[in-house]
């Protein structure tokens, strides 16, 4: 069965920081490619940062550039997303996400980040 669970979320204050993993299982973790997506209240989902399956690719949207950093650990199936100087804007459910190809794509249940001083 497969399994993508976030965990790490939670309440911080402007220019805090947090680190969110996605736990992957049921599935070859290292052939995937991941990203992160975020979806703010009456919001749309927005794509956060992608990396490739070997860990040495990785890309992000404009607007985290600089402050987030997306890592995995292929031994420990476990993708990761380092987030710094935190802004009221990066409120949101993060959700992880795997795709390979033509092959299913998985969708973790989603953490919340609340950025509020």
């Amino acid at each position: 069965q497969v399994q993508l669970v976030e965990s790490g979320g939670g309440l911080v204050q402007p220019g805090g920081s947090l680190k969110l993993s996605c736990a992957a299982s049921g599935f070859t973790f290292s052939s995937y490619a991941m990203r992160w997506y975020r979806q703010a209240p009456e919001k749309e989902r927005e794509w956060v940062a992608y990396i490739i399956p070997g860990g040495n690719g990785y890309t992000y949207a404009d607007s985290v550039k600089g402050r987030f950093t997306i890592s995995r650990d292929n031994a420990k199936n476990t993708l990761y997303l380092q987030m710094n100087s935190l802004k009221p804007e990066d409120t949101a459910v993060y959700y992880c996400n795997a795709r390979s190809g033509g092959a299913p794509e998985y969708w973790g249940q989603g953490t919340q980040v609340t950025v509020s001083s």
